[in-house]
């Protein structure tokens, strides 16, 4: 099927949600989203407050669109980054996907702090719109860590997962998600995933402090070979 051909005033209609967008993700950097205001964006967008309704029917309609734009754009950074590396070589895979999005976050702190820091009051996001972007980066790593045990690439005792209730539930993910995986990879994959974006949420929210450490990069890249060893990959 055919997408109907755009017109002067769908093209224009697109030009003005992209402002929407940036301008929101300006006001995001610096007011904070709990700040964040339809008539503020409106204003420096040229347009009277009533007018920018016919785009976006809320505040919380606003967060929706910067929340799908960040999970996009580090999408986006993360498979460029895989993009450079070697599909077999699943260690550089993981390390790819790691420094990207460090140095998303470091450059995007703002709406970094949007996707993964304090929930904004009186806001949530709505599932249906903001899982599948929100899911792109895991989804990457679940495809290295499937890829290198189909391949024989990963080192783990697989040792029973307990309680069951946990087995049941790693079983649940397995069959979800269509994996070969072991129970020990997901519940280690779980753990790097909640480890990578812990890492970098202490980086980009400052709980390091200002002198512990002379470049927080070179922590970081320990991190990561740490993380690659818990869930079992070897290098190609």
């Amino acid at each position: 099927m055919t997408e109907a051909p755009s017109t002067p005033r769908s093209r224009a209609r697109e030009q003005t949600m992209r402002d929407i967008v940036r301008i929101g993700r300006q006001h995001l950097a610096t007011d904070g989203a709990a700040a964040l205001s339809l008539r503020a964006v409106a204003r420096d967008l040229g347009l009277v407050s009533s007018a920018v309704y016919r785009y976006v029917a809320s505040r919380d309609e606003l967060l929706t669109l910067l929340v799908v734009d960040g999970y996009d754009e580090l999408g986006d950074a993360v498979d460029t980054a895989l993009a450079r590396v070697d599909r077999g070589d699943y260690v550089r895979r993981m390390e790819a996907i790691g420094r990207a999005v460090r140095t998303w976050a470091l450059a995007e702190p703002a709406t970094y702090a949007l996707l993964f820091g304090s929930p904004v009051p009186g806001y949530e996001a709505p599932a249906e719109r903001t899982t599948g972007p929100g899911t792109r980066v895991v989804g990457r790593l679940v495809e290295v860590w499937e890829d290198a045990w189909t391949a024989g690439a990963v080192r783990l005792t697989d040792d029973p997962v307990t309680p069951r209730r946990l087995a049941r539930d790693t079983a649940r993910i397995r069959r979800d998600m269509g994996l070969s995986v072991p129970d020990v990879l997901i519940t280690r994959g779980m753990f790097a995933w909640a480890a990578l974006f812990g890492c970098v949420s202490f980086e980009v929210f400052g709980q390091y402090g200002a002198s512990t450490f002379t470049d927080p990069g070179d922590v970081f890249e320990h991190h990561l070979v740490a993380l690659v060893e818990a869930v079992g990959l070897r290098a190609a």
